[in-house]
């Protein structure tokens, strides 16, 4: 099902290319500018699965987008300066804004040389837990369980569940029955426990993903002395907010954020929602990043910024510079507001 998902999304990107539709849609709805999205930035992997890859661009592709921006004029800016603008109602030039979510170490040893050739700024948002070595990236322990694993045993509903993995395409269907099972679970102690119970049964230590990926305090400390690098939280497990307490959604943001102002001695004024989509983070959870005191905090869902996106600080959309669609022809496409226009049902706000 997400593969035809992805073909649909290909062949849309395709037709709004090859159609020019894109340039009739941009004057209406390209806004004012766009804010990025991205979690690694690394050299193409030569594994044959690869349930994850839309969350990872290539150095290049990364390379290329940069300079289709400075080619036309775009302003890369802070989200400082986007709030700025905002604020200030400022849209004499177009912006874009670069940000990366997690806290990868690829971020430093791939993005930010590509970065720096740009003079580009960006903003990684960190998850404390991740930071500190403790932190548990399911999604990927799940690629590597299912990629070493020819069956997986799993007890769904109570029952117990034996599913193929024998080939790629059993593999990539297992990953989405599994994905899919784990993210609707009431909580993110209900995911940490299975996914530790299905690691547990097919050998794979979960434990060391998180200090093979991640920067650690010491990591993050140099990292962020970088005049282009700005830090924002990410919230201390990475959790589903929306499926927290009201009082544990707000613990989330407000002590990940003390965390990394401790460790990186620095205000911390922007945050991103973990996964950031409509079951993740609504309306509740946009008034706590506002009562939390964050400048902006930025979703996932797809859109341009307008100069309405100003009522609605801590609700911003991006747009996913997705590992699914590194085709350099998207970059008008996607910088017309096209694709997340058609997405949106041409709606330009998305904030409820």
């Amino acid at each position: 099902m997400k593969q035809f998902r992805n073909n649909v999304i290909r062949a849309g990107l395709g037709a709004l290319y090859f159609s020019g539709a894109h340039y009739l849609l941009r004057p209406i709805f390209s806004g004012v500018g766009a804010i990025f999205m991205l979690h690694h930035v690394r050299p193409r992997r030569d594994a044959e699965f690869q349930p994850n890859r839309h969350l990872e661009v290539e150095p290049e592709f990364l390379r290329a987008m940069l300079s289709h921006l400075r080619s036309r004029d775009v302003d890369i800016i802070t989200l400082d300066e986007v709030h700025q603008r905002l604020v200030e109602r400022n849209f004499s030039r177009r912006f874009a804004c670069f940000t990366l979510d997690d806290g990868y170490r690829d971020n430093r040893d791939f993005a930010l040389p590509v970065m720096r050739e740009f003079e580009a700024p960006f903003t990684v948002f960190v998850t404390s837990d991740f930071a500190e070595g403790v932190g548990r990236l399911w999604w990927i322990a799940l690629e590597m369980m299912i990629a070493r694993a020819a069956s997986i045993e799993a007890m769904i509903g109570g029952a117990s569940t034996r599913i193929d993995a024998s080939t790629p395409s059993a593999k990539q269907a297992a990953f989405d029955r599994l994905h899919d099972w784990l993210r609707g679970l009431p909580g993110e102690h209900d995911i940490q426990r299975e996914i530790t119970a299905l690691c547990a049964r097919h050998g794979v230590d979960e434990s060391s993903v998180c200090s093979d990926l991640c920067m650690s305090w010491d990591e993050l400390k140099p990292f962020a002395e970088d005049p282009l690098v700005s830090i924002g939280a990410h919230t201390i497990t990475h959790c589903n907010l929306a499926r927290q307490t009201e009082a544990t959604a707000g613990q989330e943001m407000a002590v990940s954020r003390a965390r990394i102002e401790d460790a990186l001695q620095r205000p911390i004024v922007h945050l991103a929602y973990p996964y950031g989509d409509k079951i993740a983070a609504g309306a509740r959870e946009f008034a706590l990043a506002r009562s939390a005191g964050f400048k902006t905090a930025v979703t996932t869902r797809p859109g341009m910024i307008f100069p309405e996106s100003a009522d609605h600080l801590t609700a911003l959309p991006r747009v996913s510079l997705n590992g699914n669609y590194q085709d350099t022809r998207i970059f008008p496409v996607l910088t017309s507001g096209a694709a997340t226009a058609m997405w949106n049902g041409f709606r330009r706000i998305d904030a409820a």
